[in-house]
Parts: C-alpha cells; structure tokens; sequence
C-alpha cells in the first residue's frame, strides 16, 4: 500500500508544536519501520502540498489506515494521508 502524505487543515502550527509533532512523527515512523510495516517513507522536498510517501507491507488498505492513525501529525492535522492499494 501506498500512503501520499498531504499538508492538512491544521498544517499552520506555532514553531515549537510543529517541531514536537515532527519529532513524534519521526519516532512513529522508526516504531513502524522496525515493526518492518513501512518499507520506505520519505519527504518531498518542493514544499508543495503533497508533502512525503510511505509504503507499506500490509495486505489490506484497513491495516495501512490503522498505521496511518499511529502518526501524530495525522491525529494533530497537521498532515492528512491519500491510501491506495
């Protein structure tokens, strides 16, 4: 499964919560490549809207949301997932 990530409706956040959601978010992102469910994850670097990949090795778009709930920047809004199989 691929999951686009996306700048979400509370990308806008104070310096200091953005730098925790983004030390959160890498810190899921160790737990799920160590749990070997993310196989590559990365940012985009053009600062556009479309902000970064991961793919996953599950076998159901219900398991890929499941792990895409884990990231903090998704809980804060601060980014939104695209999923497809």
């Amino acid at each position: 499964m691929i999951a686009l990530l996306k700048r979400g409706p509370k990308c806008d956040q104070p310096e200091e919560e953005s730098d925790r959601l983004q030390r959160a978010h890498m810190e899921n992102m160790t737990k799920l490549a160590e749990a070997v469910t993310v196989v590559l994850a990365g940012p985009f670097l053009d600062d556009g809207d479309l902000r970064g990949i991961y793919i996953f090795d599950v076998e159901t778009i219900e398991e890929a949301e499941a792990l895409t709930k884990t990231d903090p920047t998704i809980q804060a809004g601060s980014l939104m997932m695209e999923l497809h199989p």
